[in-house]
């Protein structure tokens, strides 16, 4: 299944960006590369069943920069992969809510914690690592999105 979408990993664990285009997906997955983070998969992403993702074969490595166009021969994250989390990029000046309720994202048998973010915001990079971390259990909520 062929989904519009970006995708990253930290270290195995990896993350879908959502949205529509505009929303600032690619330059989320730019900021995240930029603290370490591996490119899995930017505009489009194949997604399976199982879970297993990659980039199609002739997106493999590219990385759309806006207004500097698209760069080739990025290094990727490599496989196995898991994926952990679902961020949707919300359309520039549409905010989040303040303390959202759980919500979960699911397509073609796959189910994953989902949260929404103002992906152009400055703290959007830190907000996906500690998602990331909440998701994982390695940070703990006392109300919001990860609670339950």
């Amino acid at each position: 299944m062929l989904l519009h979408a970006s995708c990253a990993a930290r270290g195995a664990d990896a993350v879908l960006f959502l949205g529509s285009p505009g929303s600032g997906k690619s330059d989320l997955v730019l900021r995240l590369l930029g603290l370490g983070w591996q490119l899995v998969a930017d505009d489009q992403v194949r997604l399976s069943p199982d879970g297993a993702i990659a980039a199609p074969a002739e997106l493999y490595g590219q990385l759309e920069v806006r207004g500097l166009g698209i760069f080739s021969g990025l290094r990727c994250a490599a496989p196995p992969l898991s994926l952990r989390l679902a961020v949707e990029c919300l359309a520039p000046g549409v905010q989040p809510p303040r303390l959202p309720e759980p919500r979960c994202w699911s397509h073609s048998g796959v189910t994953l914690p989902l949260v929404s973010l103002c992906a152009v915001e400055a703290s959007a990079p830190s907000k996906v690592d500690w998602a990331l971390d909440a998701a994982l259990g390695l940070r703990t909520q006392s109300a919001g999105a990860f609670v339950g």
